[in-house]
């Protein structure tokens, strides 16, 4: 039997490696030489990040998974975002709607009495579906056609939908 070392706090071997201990104030694991893992690499291993959480969340975010609906989405959230209704109009009705039609609609989203609501109450819904923000269920192909599943994001427990189809490449309102 082997005698009982004297010193049990001495350093391990140099072919060893020291176990994690501790974090950095970044949440990074260090080990006992002060190194963050990122900073310890191995041929093996390559470096491990984590990121803490910040705990369970209640939002829950449901995107389209087309990038040139997405695309379509952020313009016109800039678009409303900017105050910018003809272009708007421009850009969200529907590509076989009359010139007249879309003309009356712009003329209704600015001037008529309930005008400042409906414009407020529309560029709030495009953002929310945009960032997917009380999104429920996406329904169709998202190459084609996706309807939005969603709670109105400035009106509580009003149920909304909202349909766009695809035709020869640009995203558009169905009406």
């Amino acid at each position: 039997m082997g005698k009982k070392s004297k010193r049990p706090n001495r350093k391990p071997p140099p072919t060893q490696q020291a176990p994690l201990a501790t974090t950095t104030a970044t949440g990074l694991p260090m080990n006992n030489n002060n190194n963050t893992i990122a900073n310890v690499q191995s041929a093996n291993h390559p470096p491990a990040v984590f990121y803490p959480s910040d705990g369970p969340s209640d939002v829950e975010l449901l995107q389209t998974t087309s990038q040139s609906l997405q695309a379509k989405l952020d313009r016109l959230t800039q678009l409303g975002l900017e105050n910018n209704r003809e272009a708007f109009v421009r850009e969200f009705v529907p590509l076989d709607l009359s010139q007249a039609d879309a003309n009356a609609y712009l003329q209704d989203l600015s001037t008529a009495p309930e005008a400042e609501g409906q414009w407020r109450n529309l560029v709030a819904e495009i953002a929310a579906i945009r960032c997917g923000k009380g999104v429920d269920r996406i329904e169709g192909d998202q190459i084609t056609t996706a309807v939005f599943y969603f709670e109105h994001p400035l009106l509580p427990k009003c149920d909304r939908e909202v349909a766009f189809c695809c035709k020869g490449g640009e995203w558009r309102a169905e009406g």
